[in-house]
C-alpha cells in the first residue's frame, strides 16, 4: 500500500461539491481541496478515474503526488485536536501529535 496527496483546483462550485464528495469517500481530508490516498496504485487510478468524469479538463487542475514511503514526516503549527486525542483514519506515522508544536525544528 503506498500513499499519495492529491490536490485540486475546480472552478465550477457545482464541481467542486461534486469532485469533494467522491473523495470524501476514498480518501482522507487534509484541507478542503487536500486528500490523503492510501492504497494500490490501481485504487489511485480507481479514484483518479472517477474524479476525471466529473471535471472540466481545460480549466480544472486536479495534481496527484506520491509520498515517499520512508521519508521525513513532521507536523509544523498548531495540532488540529487536542494533546492526547488521534484521528485514526491517518496512518499511524502521521497521527502522533507533537506536545509544543511551535518548538519543533526543521530538520534538513
Amino acid at each position: 500500500m503506498n500513499n499519495w496527496i492529491i490536490g485540486y483546483d475546480i472552478t465550477d462550485p457545482r464541481r467542486l461539491n461534486r469532485v469533494h464528495r467522491v473523495m470524501v469517500n476514498r480518501a482522507t481530508p487534509i484541507e478542503y481541496s487536500i486528500f490523503l490516498f492510501c492504497g494500490t496504485e490501481r485504487e489511485l487510478n480507481e479514484c483518479l478515474d472517477a474524479i476525471t468524469t466529473l471535471i472540466d479538463a481545460k480549466t480544472d487542475d486536479v495534481r496527484c503526488y506520491p509520498l515517499p514511503q520512508r521519508g521525513l514526516q513532521e507536523r509544523i503549527g498548531l495540532a488540529t485536536l487536542p494533546e492526547g486525542i488521534q484521528w485514526t483514519a491517518l496512518p499511524a506515522g502521521l497521527m502522533s501529535i507533537p506536545t509544543n508544536p511551535a518548538t519543533l525544528a526543521l530538520k534538513s
